[in-house]
């Protein structure tokens, strides 16, 4: 998320035009990005079964089956992209000059694909043996290397030449695959992951059928959250360039702040799914109502933040003064959403620990596309609230999946 914050921040400050070409395509990458991490979610729960068990030798050849998987994966998510994005964007009748902007962005940005699905396999790994801070580290290494590659490509500094919107995706690739070798030499080297065994070098259908058993419903849940802002984004996209930035500036905050109640969802997956493993009912209980509170406790900073420092906060994002209003306004809406978002996230996090995943699946269908979909457009083009009122529908998309997911785990708990 750091990195995307860096590409629409220089993305804001270079054009409005560019601005809008990252924001809609990056509404795009955003479904194979999540798809990748909703693949990858099936890891962590199904390693701490495995390790609450006391069967940390077995660990081995599940990440092996992972890496078959997210090779494959990887190589579609890249063909769709590259493909299926610059079709669609071409369908939505926008300006010629923002299509070929983003069609630039999209195929550059395609490369890093299977960069990514690899990993989140070698994170899923790390995280389900309780050891998150490999991932944190590289992480933070591509960071710092996307910040100056990124302006490199984009204002065509240190000799590189200017792309614009496709240089903050080849950079973005290009930071993905040193990441990628910077965790594989980690796993290589580490002494950490000893113990975990190898297992058997060929592909085993039964192992990567319980892989896509539980990661494909995880990919969607995930995906029908995504979809819920991308199809946003391209809906406020027919309200002109400058809707569409403030859209961008409001959701690239709102987002970042999403990150801590996402990270304390993975903790409370791995927790309970450790209690899971060891038979501990009351256990998974505990664990995911403490991380359900530690997510409301963390939201009620971030509502504050939003409701009383909207134009701070946008400043930092853009100097167009019309893109900046027109965030503020978003931003207020934002801070009454965050207790839903930081609470449907950690039960849905909860949920995975317990390999709960079709009911989770079926709740988020009904709320993001029944309820918060829906309402969006009604209010965004009938009723003519536009960008305001496409927000107001994740408002309540996301207010009917916390309440709903919550319900689950609250009576899943209960009833083991």
């Amino acid at each position: 998320m750091g990195q995307s914050t860096v590409d629409v921040i220089l993305a804001g400050h270079l054009d409005p035009l560019v601005l809008s070409a990252v924001s809609l395509g990056a509404s795009l990458w955003a479904f194979a990005y999540l798809g990748a991490v909703g693949l990858a979610l099936a890891l962590p729960p199904l390693i701490a079964h495995l390790d609450g068990a006391g069967r940390r030798g077995a660990v081995g050849a599940l990440f092996r089956q992972a890496v078959y998987l997210a090779v494959v994966v990887g190589f579609v998510l890249a063909a769709a992209i590259r493909c299926g994005g610059p079709m669609l964007i071409g369908a939505l009748g926008y300006d010629p000059g923002l299509v070929a902007s983003i069609d630039g962005f999209l195929r550059a940005i395609s490369f890093g694909a299977p960069a990514l699905t690899l990993f989140m396999a070698c994170r899923g790994l790390s995280d389900g043996l309780r050891m998150p801070r490999p991932g944190m580290a590289v992480s933070l290494f591509g960071l710092a290397v996307l910040a100056p590659l990124a302006y490199a490509l984009m204002y065509g500094r240190f000799g590189a030449p200017a792309l614009g919107a496709a240089g903050s995706g080849l950079a973005t690739a290009l930071t993905l695959w040193l990441e990628l070798a910077a965790f594989a030499l980690w796993l290589r080297f580490s002494g950490h992951y000893r113990g975990i065994g190898r297992g058997c070098l060929a592909p085993d259908p039964a192992v990567l059928a319980e892989l896509l058993r539980l990661g494909a419903p995880m990919a969607c849940g995930v995906l029908l959250e995504a979809s819920l802002f991308s199809a946003s984004a391209l809906a406020i996209g027919a309200f002109g360039v400058t809707a569409s930035s403030s859209h961008q500036v409001a959701l690239t905050a709102t987002s970042l702040s999403f990150m801590v109640p996402l990270g304390l969802s993975t903790a409370i997956t791995i927790r309970v799914g450790n209690a899971a493993g060891a038979g501990d009912m009351p256990g998974v209980r505990r664990a995911g109502l403490t991380g359900m509170g530690m997510a409301l406790a963390f939201e009620t900073v971030t509502c504050a933040l939003f409701l009383l420092l909207p134009a701070l906060i946008a400043g930092v994002f853009t100097d167009a003064a019309a893109v900046a209003a027109g965030a503020v306004k978003l931003l207020r809406l934002a801070g009454l959403f965050q207790f839903s978002d930081g609470l449907q996230v950690s039960a849905a996090g909860a949920l995975r620990g317990v390999k709960d995943v079709f009911v989770p699946l079926a709740i988020t269908v009904l709320a993001y596309w029944g309820v918060g979909m829906v309402s969006g457009l009604y209010l965004a083009f009938t009723r003519g609230w536009q960008a305001e009122g496409m927000w107001t529908g994740l408002i309540a998309g996301l207010s009917t999946a916390a309440l709903l997911l919550t319900w689950r785990f609250l009576s899943l708990s209960r009833m083991r």
